[in-house]
């Protein structure tokens, strides 16, 4: 089967760019599948995650500003080049299915572009922040809009049960993330906790920052160690909480990380203070590294992935307090936390890599 993966870049650091490079890495090993993967704006940057050399990649070079609106003109008129360019590609490598990877101005032409040929969308955001406004305003045009594309499409994945309620369709289908790894080695259980992720509001870091005020005092021996890369502005103001709060000596910054798991195996808790994740992969990976979760329970990601007093703790979504109380049960508490780690490791096994490939593979047969 020809199978081709169509999305914006693969040189940025982020969860869309790995779950990408895990499936092309799973499909690359079965000799039944020549695999593509096309994007819009690579600008000859290396991959960020290693994938296989049996991929076939293409890149349509139309690299649109991101720092403006997909609809200011200048890049809209990159438009017309763009969709010449993608209908070339297409035409040359004849897939038997398609799968869009990123949300971007191409999601509104992509049904449309060899008609008969099944294209799936992919969706690794939460819709819960959009449902909410809907429930409370009722739909806006583009509301009604996404949803007539939407309907274009063979077939919408979504991550998990909750979010497929937010769509209205009938042609969605639930498929997890695949595990990245699965650590063999024994956690060394140094006392640190670790987040990751991109550095941007979204994921609340602010929020982790103002709670260790308190796990700081009650344990001063234990560090914090943020990863990850983003926006600058919103980097400066945790660095300016940070020295704010007096909590230069308890946590780090330590940027982007191409051994995330290597990181992670020094770590003993792992904690996540986002205002909404759809399916975080790096939850899945701390798990397989025996990383017990602290986690806001927000829409709708965490509930899905951890198992509340068994391989982590779930806490009322944005309660600093209540956070803080978490991790601190969990730092005292040895025993509790070695038992949470064993859980991890053997929980998290049901998303392990091949399992959720053969969903994609069934799919990709039945929309066939």
């Amino acid at each position: 089967m020809k199978i081709l993966y169509y999305t914006d870049q693969v040189y940025i650091h982020g969860g869309i760019e790995r779950v990408l490079a895990n499936k092309i890495n799973y499909l690359c090993s079965q000799p039944e599948h020549e695999v593509y993967l096309i994007t819009t704006e690579q600008k000859d940057n290396d991959f960020c995650y290693e994938v296989s050399s049996k991929l076939r990649h293409v890149d349509l070079s139309i690299n649109y500003d991101r720092k403006l609106s997909y609809f200011h003109y200048k890049n809209l008129i990159r438009l017309p080049k763009h969709v010449k360019r993608l209908k070339r590609a297409i035409k040359d490598i004849k897939p038997d299915i398609i799968i869009q990877c990123n949300y971007a101005w191409d999601f509104y032409f992509m049904p449309f572009i060899s008609p008969k040929t099944p294209k799936i969308k992919e969706f690794h955001s939460s819709r819960y922040f959009d449902d909410k406004r809907i429930k409370e305003n009722g739909r806006s045009f583009r509301d009604y809009l996404n949803h007539w594309i939407e309907s274009k499409f063979d077939g919408l994945v979504a991550l998990n049960k909750d979010e497929a309620k937010f769509f209205f369709s009938n042609n969605v289908f639930v498929i997890p993330n695949g595990l990245s790894f699965y650590s063999k080695d024994e956690q060394l259980k140094e006392k640190i906790v670790i987040a990751a992720g991109r550095i941007a509001p979204v994921k609340g870091f602010e929020m982790l920052i103002k709670s260790w005020r308190d796990i700081g005092l009650k344990f001063p021996d234990w560090k914090l160690h943020i990863y990850g890369d983003g926006e600058l502005e919103y980097i400066k103001f945790l660095t300016s909480l940070i020295e704010q709060y007096n909590l230069v000596h308890f946590i780090e910054l330590r940027g982007a990380t191409n051994n995330l798991e290597a990181k992670m195996k020094e770590a003993s808790l792992y904690v996540m203070s986002s205002h909404t994740e759809c399916f975080p992969m790096v939850l899945l990976e701390a798990m397989s590294c025996g990383l017990p979760v602290v986690s806001f329970d927000c829409p709708c990601g965490p509930r899905n992935i951890v198992t509340e007093g068994e391989d982590g703790l779930l806490v009322k979504n944005g309660d600093v307090n209540v956070l803080s109380e978490a991790v601190s049960v969990l730092i005292k508490d040895e025993e509790y936390r070695c038992g949470m780690s064993k859980s991890a490791r053997q929980n998290i096994l049901r998303f392990e890599g091949s399992i959720i490939m053969k969903e994609w593979e069934k799919l990709f047969n039945q929309l066939q």
